[in-house]
């Protein structure tokens, strides 16, 4: 099972640690952070989606375009945008690039700011219900050789037919996130990756199980799953303890100014789940400290691997003997730590993982 980097390319430089200086798009830190994924031997890179910021397709065409290597995980929400009209955008910026585009489907799980996009549906559970009939209409815009319709709750096609597909036979891979039951139901009946945030070594094994059952009851294969996790890495323990003290410290101080503050509202099903980690203790399993998730409500991938290159490699190894095959990694510094991730962790963890793969074949025979 072949491993994958993901990184993270914000539309400026900011971060819970850093307060933004620049415009809100910022084409040089774009550029500049994309070149230092691609440099450090990242596969992928995640453009997120949110319902103030700049658009994720046009982004992720930038990159593309100053890029040579580099793959893009184009984050979008069904409901906002018509699924025939998403996938043929998807297939021509695919052809364009030539492979290059995966689409990873956040269905949302704050009502309060789906409703800035004009969202009606507040039940979550309906939402994906949603999704469900998006990704159906999305799959036939690509696969299909004749015109198809389509009729769902939500969605209704009457002779649907895209010119362009995919660049290649195997399509754009889809990328699904959540925790909720509603969400498992989607990943196994779509997801080619099932994504989950950086969760404990049980964590983990509840959620692939719960996905791969899913999966089964569709007839589909198991999709491969992605963790995303804040490595904090030093050329000692005891320094990168002292530095993700040092993080949480000016976490704290600048939540005002840069606003990743705890969000009003019902936490989703995954931040509470981050939250219930973090009531466990600030440090699980091996290096599993979850400070910055208690601090902003867990609203992102907030849990973080602290040790050295060599430890933080070490707990990748685990994850990966637990059925993790793609680690999105980002840290608070986004340019600095890209460039620091490429120079040790992600060889070690390829090395690592090459030398269990190796192993395991021998055991085998």
């Amino acid at each position: 099972m072949p491993i994958e980097f993901i990184g993270y390319i914000s539309n400026n430089n900011s971060s819970e640690t850093i307060v933004r200086q620049g415009p809100v798009l910022d084409p040089t830190h774009i550029e500049a952070v994309a070149k230092a994924h691609e440099n450090a031997g990242f596969d992928r890179v995640l453009l997120a989606f949110h319902s103030t910021t700049p658009d994720s397709l046009q982004v992720g065409q930038h990159v593309l375009g100053v890029t040579g290597r580099l793959n893009v995980l184009i984050a979008q929400r069904p409901g906002f945008t018509s699924p025939t009209l998403l996938a043929r955008q998807l297939a021509t910026i695919d052809q364009f690039s030539k492979g290059r585009v995966a689409l990873h489907v956040i269905t949302g799980g704050n009502a309060t700011e789906l409703r800035q996009d004009g969202n009606t549906i507040d039940d979550k559970d309906e939402r994906y219900a949603r999704t469900s009939e998006f990704l159906d209409v999305v799959r036939a815009e690509w696969t299909s050789d004749k015109p198809f319709d389509y009729t769902g709750k939500y969605y209704q096609v009457r002779n649907g037919f895209s010119q362009v597909k995919p660049f290649s036979r195997e399509g754009i891979r889809i990328f699904v996130g959540g925790a909720s039951d509603a969400a498992i139901e989607v990943a196994g009946k779509h997801a080619d990756t099932f994504a989950l945030w950086g969760e404990s070594y049980a964590q983990v094994r509840d959620v692939t199980a719960r996905v791969r059952n899913a999966a089964a009851r569709y007839g589909r294969p198991t999709p491969r799953f992605s963790l995303s996790v804040r490595p904090i890495l030093a050329d000692t323990e005891e320094a990168a303890w002292a530095k993700a003290e040092a993080i949480l410290e000016r976490a704290a101080a600048l939540q005002d100014a840069t606003g990743y503050r705890k969000p009003d509202g019902r936490a989703t099903a995954g931040a509470r789940r981050l939250l219930a980690l973090a009531d466990q203790g600030t440090r699980i399993d091996k290096r599993l400290w979850t400070e910055i998730a208690k601090l902003t409500g867990a609203s992102s991938n907030t849990t973080a691997l602290v040790g050295t290159p060599e430890q933080v490699a070490e707990v990748f190894g685990d994850y990966y003997d637990l059925g993790i095959s793609h680690f999105l990694i980002r840290g608070f510094d986004p340019l600095i730590d890209a460039i620091e991730y490429g120079r040790e962790l992600i060889p070690l963890t390829r090395k690592l993982v090459a030398e269990r793969q190796a192993a395991n074949r021998v055991a085998a025979e």
